[in-house]
């Protein structure tokens, strides 16, 4: 068999990769700018709030505290539970509505500005690299390789940043006191929790030591989603083709009319995810404006007009005007309004108490020696509030209608479930014909409050009694 040709590409595939398939490792190169320095303060700003939550109580409970072995998940003062679906769900739409609202206003201004992936990478990561690694810019073009010491310390300096990014990770789940606890006392006692911190810590190591921006061309989908999130009056950072080409470094004349790029390769040496702008808007682009900022540099230098490289957007850029209002702005914002409206009425008038009455597992009635039938129930009770109560069983008044069992609840502390088993029994006079009758269990907390629950009497239908 006659051996198989390989031949490279047409175009490019990745930008992270060379036409022999390898791994082109991508060492962008630090452009200051106005950019720059807003989004350093936006990125330090959101390190500080995540760092800071743990710490933070609201109303005596911590301000985000995810709890899954106990299956509660407290946000900013509200906790909810595992059997809250509508509410979560309501919340989960909301910032899936609000994401895409987001993106159809101002494009993918959430990569570039807030994606935990950028905000480290190019404010921790990369800044200590360059710090520690020392050369320059011909480190950054790899004309110079760093040191072994200088690439240990790095390394080393990286794997303490994630291992304390990691055990605030944990505080988030555990509390921060019970963290702290912890962190004073040998592993073998939480094992498993040592583990957590040891494996979120290596995973970031992979991710910011190896994958790197590979996270967001390879791994991360919403740069694939642009092309449905995004039309063409979406905010972009854009490339103005009208202005800068023909492109050139030859003296602009009468004779030789060439456009403002002077193809000086600034907007992408700087670029993080290695794309050249002036292609047009790419998958890889996270908008993080360093090629604007390095772009403008060049034309204050030349004497032109900043903006060759700008915000912008598919349509400006083609010479026509911009809409705000357009279909997705309408709908997005109008469903968003709806659905955070109805979750901020659940969240508002739902009840301390959860209550759940199932029927019992095994046959659906039990004929008695007496005559009268029973009925077994189960009543689940989920206390909600932030202090202790106890909790009062009873049914609506039905003449021969009696409830069996243990009525009377324990103290349940917040969060706190219990669950009674409980019977039911009455004569034949207590449901109709078919069988069949509806009542509520009624259950009153210490405090006055009261929910109740249905539940379905079931007995012979009257062509199976016995005369």
């Amino acid at each position: 068999m006659a051996p198989v040709e390989m031949r490279a590409p047409t175009e490019p595939v990745l930008s992270t990769l060379n036409e022999d398939g390898t791994r082109r490792w991508l060492e962008p190169r630090m452009t200051f700018g106005r950019f720059r320095a807003r989004r350093k303060a936006v990125a330090y700003g959101l390190i500080a709030i995540f760092c800071g939550i743990p710490f933070v109580k609201i109303g005596g409970l911590p301000a985000i505290l995810l709890d899954i072995p106990g299956r509660k998940f407290t946000f900013f003062g509200s906790t909810f539970l595992a059997t809250d679906t509508l509410l979560l769900m309501l919340l989960a739409l909301s910032i899936v509505l609000g994401v895409f609202f987001l993106t159809a206003l101002f494009g993918r201004v959430w990569c570039g500005w807030g994606c935990p992936q950028t905000v480290y990478m190019e404010f921790v990561f990369r800044p200590l690299g360059r710090w520690i690694e020392g050369g320059g810019k011909n480190v950054e073009r790899g004309s110079v390789r760093p040191s072994a010491g200088r690439r240990t310390l790095k390394f080393s300096a990286y794997l303490a940043v994630c291992g304390f990014l990691a055990h605030v990770f944990l505080g988030y789940f555990v509390g921060i006191e019970q963290l702290t606890g912890w962190m004073s006392g040998s592993p073998k006692d939480h094992w498993s929790s040592f583990m957590l911190v040891a494996f979120v810590t290596a995973a970031m190591m992979f991710d910011f030591a190896y994958f790197r921006e590979q996270t967001c061309l390879v791994a991360c989908p919403y740069g694939r989603l642009q092309s449905v999130l995004l039309d063409r009056s979406s905010l972009i950072v854009g490339y103005d083709t009208g202005r800068g080409e023909p492109r050139g470094k030859g003296k602009r004349t009468a004779v030789l009319a060439l456009g403002d790029c002077v193809d000086c390769n600034k907007c992408v040496a700087t670029c993080p995810t290695g794309i050249d702008i002036r292609d047009g808007l790419q998958m890889e682009c996270i908008h993080c404006t360093q090629c604007i900022d390095a772009c403008d540099t060049v034309m204050d230098k030349m004497g032109k007009p900043r903006g060759l490289i700008r915000y912008s957007s598919k349509d400006e850029l083609a010479g026509k005007g911009r809409h705000f209002l357009r279909p997705r702005t309408l709908i997005y914002p109008t469903l968003l309004l709806v659905v955070f409206t109805l979750f901020i009425t659940a969240l508002v008038t739902r009840s301390s108490t959860d209550l759940m009455v199932f029927r019992a597992r095994g046959a659906p009635y039990e004929k008695l020696a007496d005559g009268r039938t029973m009925n077994r129930l189960r009543v689940q009770i989920v206390n909600r509030d932030t202090v202790s109560h106890t909790y009062q069983i009873s049914i609506a008044p039905i003449e021969g209608l009696s409830l069996r069992g243990p009525t009377t609840t324990e103290p349940l502390d917040p969060g706190e479930s219990t669950e009674l088993a409980l019977s039911l029994t009455f004569p034949k006079q207590a449901v109709d014909g078919s069988g069949e009758r509806e009542i509520e269990i009624e259950v009153e907390s210490d405090v006055g409050e009261t929910v109740t629950g249905g539940f379905t009497l079931l007995a012979p239908r009257r062509s199976e009694r016995t005369p």
